[in-house]
């Protein structure tokens, strides 16, 4: 578990940008409840968060379509509701940061961390965009 002190500032990015905040696995649920499309963020420590990730879920939404929710848990602090998020992820394994787009509850799109490393937040957010201009 990291300090809130140390997760504080990058749970702010994503929150400054309209995104709610879930730290149970009741809440991911209720939320995944919702009608409409939601984009759920696993947020983490780690430098491709913070390169890449929060960035590219930031740019992603100056498109004209987007999701109707946005959420995001964080790895390695809000515990259970990343697990319970991760559970709705399946068939893809575990990593963090990672993102997902549901549509009505149904996962509809996915990028794992190894689609983050090592590319910049400009492609990232591309690839949201598509799937927002096909889901949303």
């Amino acid at each position: 578990m990291y300090p809130e002190e140390l997760v504080k500032p990058m749970r702010d990015d994503l929150a400054s940008a309209g995104f709610e905040e879930l730290y149970t696995g009741e809440a991911v649920e209720n939320v995944l409840k919702r009608e409409g499309t939601t984009l759920l963020v696993v947020n983490s420590v780690c430098g491709c968060a913070a390169a890449n990730a929060r960035p590219a879920a930031k740019m992603s939404l100056q498109n004209d379509k987007k999701p109707d929710h946005l959420v995001t848990v964080f790895a390695g602090v809000d515990t259970e509701a990343v697990n319970t998020a991760r559970e709705h992820m399946v068939p893809f394994p575990p990593s963090s940061p990672s993102m997902a787009l549901f549509k009505n509850g149904e996962l509809v799109h996915m990028i794992e961390r190894h689609h983050i490393e090592g590319r910049p937040a400009e492609m990232i957010a591309e690839n949201l965009v598509e799937a927002y201009n096909e889901h949303c």
